[in-house]
């Protein structure tokens, strides 16, 4: 596995993406913790062969779950979203 796939963890496909997608040209992955916007940029452009114009992260805190009288949490997790120059896209993103 290259360092790009560790960077890239999977596209996130949902309703809202899927808008976003179609609309603004914008594509949402879920990405590692530790993974910095020129590492988001740089994994984008190689793997997919695109150009990215714009990268916006965010840290999605756990959610807290229970199960009887113990309390734990999800694990924190990172979203990037990824503004392709105009006339690009990603070939398969909803079947990755």
């Amino acid at each position: 596995m290259s360092k790009y796939h560790s960077i890239i963890r999977y596209p996130s496909v949902t309703e809202k993406n899927t808008l976003l997608r179609s609309e603004q040209n914008k594509y949402v992955f879920e990405v590692a913790l530790g993974a910095t916007k020129i590492e988001i940029k740089e994994a984008v452009q190689k793997l997919f062969s695109v150009d990215v114009e714009d990268v916006n992260t965010m840290v999605v805190k756990g959610k807290k779950k229970r199960t009887g009288r113990n309390v734990g949490y999800r694990p924190d997790r990172k979203k990037a979203i990824v503004k392709i120059k105009a006339g690009q896209n990603i070939d398969k993103f909803g079947e990755v």
